[in-house]
């Protein structure tokens, strides 16, 4: 298994705009933005915005695939060495990912993020 990089921190916000507004103001891109869950990123550093309403993961860290099939592997892996994981997803950017739990109790996300082409 073969990470790409750490790609995000997610944390709790209370007010989803004006979260988004404060760490734009702070130099970071919005990328996306809904009504539980906004996603800005500083370069290739990503952080995600998730509202009370949020009900997929709470706070967590995220690592990057930029290979689905990896991604799929880890999970399989991880699942037979049973570490606690979710079920592989869909997300309404076109990314997929699952969640999953270290020895610790924090969340953790392996996130397939597919390479955008150009125009």
């Amino acid at each position: 298994m073969q990470l790409k990089r750490l790609g995000h921190v997610a944390i709790c916000v209370q007010d989803i705009p004006k979260a988004a507004a404060f760490y734009e103001n702070l130099g970071m891109t919005l990328v996306w933005k809904d009504t539980d869950w906004a996603y800005l990123k500083a370069g290739e550093d990503g952080l995600a915005l998730l509202s009370p309403n949020y009900d997929q993961a709470g706070p967590h860290f995220g690592f990057i695939f930029g290979d689905r099939a990896e991604m799929e592997s880890a999970y399989r892996q991880l699942k037979a060495d049973g570490v606690h994981v979710s079920e592989v997803h869909e997300h309404r950017d076109g990314t997929a990912s699952f969640y999953g739990r270290d020895l610790d109790g924090n969340w953790f996300e392996y996130l397939y993020e597919p390479v955008a082409e150009a125009q």
